[in-house]
């Protein structure tokens, strides 16, 4: 699981898409799988400690090519010190012929390739994981991975990122490099922030949420925060359908963070 940066075009370009993400369209005019990694899901418009949430592959995942996943996570492609990539994120991923999904969390330190580490890799459709990445009490830039309450990654070092990154909490396909539109679909819950290092967790209030080609992003609650991240060939499950005022809001707002929110998105 990786990320690309978007690159920044033009100021006439971010406000468009701006106006799209806002707007509950997609952000990118183009064909499922056209681009190497597609995403829907949500960023902070604040700056946290920690991000948390309770996920759910709602049924298994079919990926014909790549890999699919749905995380929580901080940092980015060049969010590390002078423009490196740095970041951590936790939650299920799928792969070809996968019959049920797997937990994984992912670090990234300056200077050093992105590392994979699988936590369980039998994680039936319809089961229920909670998910948080938590800075550490007292400990400035110090990171640990949490699996349904318990500590399950040593402490990560990841400098410079205290009281810096904004939290995610996104579904991502990666299309193999064959043009592959892949197919899932994720419950995320009570989407949280912590505002303290140790914690001191607060439903995520104001955020930017956007979708790619493909794939659809669905509120279902705003406070707490809570979504549906899911392909367009999957049913959407009853009782989900999107309030207009949600769906057409703060427009302003999403052109604020368009410039934050790119710089850690996949090409």
């Amino acid at each position: 699981m990786a990320r690309r940066t978007l690159s920044v075009l033009a100021v006439l370009a971010l406000s468009l898409l701006a106006a799209s993400v806002a707007d509950g369209r997609s952000s990118k005019a183009s064909a499922c799988g056209a681009r190497d990694y597609s995403y829907a899901g949500l960023q902070s418009d604040s700056k946290a400690h920690g991000v948390g949430a309770t996920l759910v592959p709602l049924h298994t995942p079919t990926v014909s090519a790549g890999h699919v996943g749905a995380w929580i996570g901080v940092g980015g492609v060049d969010l590390g010190p002078n423009g490196s990539a740095e970041w951590l994120q936790v939650g299920f991923s799928a792969f070809p012929s996968d019959r049920m999904s797997r937990i994984y969390y992912e670090v990234t330190v300056p200077g050093s390739d992105p590392r994979y580490v699988e936590l369980d890799s039998s994680v039936k459709a319809g089961e229920k994981h909670s998910f948080k990445v938590l800075e550490m009490a007292n400990r400035k830039a110090w990171w640990r991975i949490w699996l349904d309450g318990k500590p399950v990654s040593p402490a990560i070092h990841l400098p410079g990122s205290h009281d810096a990154w904004y939290p995610q909490a996104m579904a991502e396909s990666w299309n193999g490099g064959v043009r592959a539109c892949n197919s899932y679909q994720y419950r995320f819950s009570n989407v949280t922030q912590a505002h303290a290092d140790g914690g001191d967790w607060r439903p995520v209030t104001r955020s930017v949420s956007f979708h790619d080609a493909g794939y659809r992003f669905v509120q279902t609650s705003r406070i707490p925060s809570s979504f549906l991240a899911t392909s367009l060939d999957v049913a959407r499950p009853v009782g989900t359908t999107v309030p207009e005022r949600v769906r057409r809001a703060s427009a302003n707002l999403a052109a604020l963070q368009t410039l934050q929110f790119t710089r850690s998105r996949g090409r």
